[in-house]
């Protein structure tokens, strides 16, 4: 029983060993000790009632090749360097620029990739006291500070990001719950702003702001009840993902202000939100320790993943390592749209994914086979990775070969922005981003239209369109479920514990929510544990000692940080290089698995 029981959590000698290596399908992750950031004296940060500590990368492409930057907060500071990455070991003695900040701490910060040269970076900061800060960390110069006298807000900055494609326009979210939508332009007046109502929905207001003369904020969102944790933009720029303590996901269409679609977890806040790189997917995670995948198409609940054992901080999807097989070499033949995508999409290193991906939207009659890859951290200082495979995407009854892939034909047509139409869905265009009622599902051959809102009759054809397929790297354990959670017990009162078949006892676990849990568990909203299938994580390994708060993929290395603020690199598979063989040799703290 202990030998399993140490198995399921990962363990090898000691429960508590931290790995320094793993190994999934494309090979071995290592973790390079010479590539860690950190404070210059690299002594653990006493991270006791202090902000998360995020990391933000900006390219400025300088002529040396090494044009990558790092920044990151630890308590009261806030670092820039230079990122040396898989090359060479980091030098913490020189940092380009250093900040120490008085009376409040810098929770999150977003560099401007447009903008950015080898002589000048724009470098958003968010503080826990409400204000923002633009500055260059190059020119070491403080441009502009938002919300100084915190009239506009008074809470925590949760989250700052640049809006897509702009060199002016930011949006900033706060722990009251309300958005901000600033222009580094205008000035925040010296009275508090008067707002004026522009279009209200669903738990979710939008507000101008009413002045003689146009000035910060130029919209106020207030979504929700409880803070507002985290946003994203989609790949496009066009929507726009929030996460909030209230347990809720909506989606918005960011310019019409339309909210496309929402999901609810399975229990407690949401923290954590990310897309995949073609859009067509969001992942969120939370206190209910779970990781749950939405499609943006169908606006519904498509897999739940569970692996953690504490609350989910970070999501991420990993478009380097997100496939596409094709039966044939196929000469891409893209359109316009497809190229506007590429330009949206990250980094411009991951254009290769999403071209490929892109094709999917073609009508070429060819079966493809496409699998996600993403991965979580958490709070229970685990790293999972996971796939999100075909079978899980379209699930199907055995058809003939053509008519099967006419089914995933059907489910991968233009997504909403594009302006196309799901042809499995009588007709109906998925463009409209005001919709909030989900569609038909795209399966049609082998679920009824009524399994939308019947959850009975949806349980039963889940379990068979389950039980036609399983992927050898994406498990679905819904039949072993009951024997594996009672082995693994929890480790905090908030968190999800025992998976119980008994919906009573969800019931029970959802009340403690402020929303009514007859309205949403058992609905499209919440589906229950077995309506959806449970992905396992391909690997779960412990890699810190303080919960984790950052995971970045990057096309040769992952990156992630802890609380104590050690920011570490591990290598790809065959990208550690030199710094791969001298890690081995200086390693003695870790263990290899």
């Amino acid at each position: 029983m202990l030998l399993s029981k140490m198995a399921a959590e990962g363990g090898g000698k000691e429960m508590n060993e931290i790995k320094t290596q793993f190994t999934t399908r494309e090979g071995v992750y290592k973790l390079l000790s010479h590539s860690e950031y950190s404070r210059p004296n690299r002594v653990p940060f006493n991270s006791q009632g202090s902000n998360p500590v995020r990391v933000s990368f900006v390219n400025v492409n300088d002529q040396s090749g090494n044009g990558d930057r790092l920044c990151f907060n630890v308590g009261r500071e806030l670092y820039f360097y230079i990122y040396k990455g898989v090359r060479k070991a980091a030098d913490l003695s020189k940092p380009i620029d250093k900040r120490i900040y008085k009376g409040t701490q810098p929770t999150c910060h977003d560099f401007n990739h447009l903008t950015a040269t080898a002589e000048s970076v724009s470098l958003l900061v968010g503080f826990s006291a409400g204000q923002v800060q633009l500055i260059d960390p190059i020119k070491k110069e403080t441009s502009k500070l938002f919300n100084e006298e915190r009239l506009i807000d008074k809470s925590r900055v949760t989250c700052v990001k640049w809006v897509p494609g702009s060199e002016s326009l930011f949006l900033v979210a706060h722990s009251s719950g309300s958005m901000y939508l600033y222009n580094v332009e205008h000035t925040c007046g010296t009275t508090a702003p008067h707002y004026q109502l522009l279009k209200q929905g669903e738990n979710f207001a939008v507000h101008t702001c009413k002045s003689k003369s146009t000035r910060n904020p130029l919209l106020k969102w207030t979504v929700g009840e409880g803070a507002l944790n985290e946003f994203a933009f989609s790949p496009d720029g066009k929507f726009l993902a929030c996460v909030s303590q209230d347990g809720f996901l909506r989606v918005f269409n960011f310019d019409s202000v339309e909210l496309h679609g929402t999901m609810k977890s399975y229990f407690g806040g949401l923290l954590c939100v990310c897309w995949s790189p073609d859009g067509k997917y969001i992942v969120t995670g939370g206190e209910d320790d779970l990781v749950t995948v939405w499609s943006f198409v169908d606006c519904r609940v498509i897999a739940r993943g569970h692996g953690h054992k504490s609350w989910v901080s970070v999501v991420a999807f990993d478009p380097y390592t997100t496939s596409v097989e094709e039966s044939d070499p196929m000469e891409f033949s893209g359109s316009d749209e497809d190229f506007q995508d590429l330009l949206h999409f990250g980094r411009d290193r991951a254009n290769s994914t999403q071209s490929r991906l892109s094709k999917r939207n073609s009508t070429d009659s060819r079966p493809v086979s496409v699998t996600y890859r993403f991965g979580s951290v958490g709070q229970d200082t685990q790293i999972c990775l996971w796939d999100l495979t075909e079978d899980i995407l379209f699930p199907h009854q055995p058809l003939s070969r053509a008519r099967t892939h006419t089914n995933v034909m059907n489910a991968t047509s233009p997504p909403a922005g594009s302006g196309g139409t799901n042809p499995g869905s009588n007709g109906n265009s998925i463009t409209t981003p005001g919709n909030s009622v989900p569609p038909p599902l795209p399966r049609s051959n082998s679920l009824p239209h009524s399994a939308v809102s019947n959850a009975g009759s949806k349980s039963s054809v889940m379990d068979g369109a389950i039980a036609s397929g399983v992927s050898k790297f994406a498990t679905l354990s819904l039949h072993d479920r009951k024997e594996r959670h009672h082995e693994k017990d929890h480790k905090r009162n908030h968190s999800m514990g025992h998976i119980s078949s008994k919906s009573s006892d969800k019931l029970n676990l959802v009340t403690k929510t402020k929303t009514d849990p007859a309205k949403t568990l058992g609905t499209p909203l919440c589906p229950r544990m077995e309506d959806v299938p449970l992905l396992e994580p391909l690997i779960c390994k412990k890699i810190a000692h303080e919960r984790l708060t950052v995971l970045i993929f990057l096309e040769d290395c992952i990156v992630t940080a802890c609380q104590e603020g050690f920011i570490c690199t591990w290598a790809r598979p065959g990208k550690g290089g030199l710094l791969s063989s001298q890690n081995q040799a200086n390693s003695p703290s870790g263990t290899v698995v």
